[in-house]
Formats: structure tokens, sequence, C-alpha cells
């Protein structure tokens, strides 16, 4: 069956990892405000290696519809996305700070 959400694709491959330490980490997302007042979504507290944190990057990018990167461990997507990234992280399994 073809799968249309990219954020469900990594979910189905931290499953199939079995990877229990996605559940024990504490994720934090804040916002700031860059140059000219633009805002700037921060994910941050990942315990993973540099591949995950990227692939997972990757596709809140693609859900948000955003441009992003990630910065000593961290991700950066451009806009205030603090209501949405919160719900999809849960959804694959992460614990968020509120």
């Amino acid at each position: 069956m073809s799968n249309d959400d990219p954020l469900d694709d990594l979910l189905d491959e931290l499953d199939a990892h079995g990877d229990l330490d996605t559940a024990e980490q504490v994720l934090s997302i804040r916002m700031e405000k860059r140059r000219y007042g633009k805002p700037v979504t921060i994910v941050e507290g990942f315990d993973l290696p540099a591949s995950e944190v990227k692939s997972i990057a990757s596709d809140l990018k693609s859900a948000m519809g955003t441009g992003g990167t990630i910065e000593e461990g961290r991700i950066e997507l451009q806009g205030d996305h603090r209501d949405r990234v919160p719900a999809l992280l849960r959804e694959r399994g992460f614990q968020v700070d509120a």
C-alpha cells in the first residue's frame, strides 16, 4: 500500500528498529525571532545519531511545507510551527515538553 505521508514512513522505520530510546527522550520546542523579525521554530533535545535527526528534519520540513536546517543537533524550521510540530513528534513516539 502506498503511503503519502513521509512522517508515517519515519514512524514505520522507528517501529522496525524497536527504538525504545525515542520514548525516553524529552524534546523542547520554542520559537525565536531572527533577522528582520522572521520566526524560526527550534526543536532540540535529540539523543539520536545525526543521520536520524536529519531524516526527522526532512520529514518535518515536508509536512510543514517549509525550509529548515540542522544546527548543533537541533532542528530549525522557518516560520512559527509550535502549534503543529508537537503533535507530529508525539505521533512518532517522542515526549514533548509543553
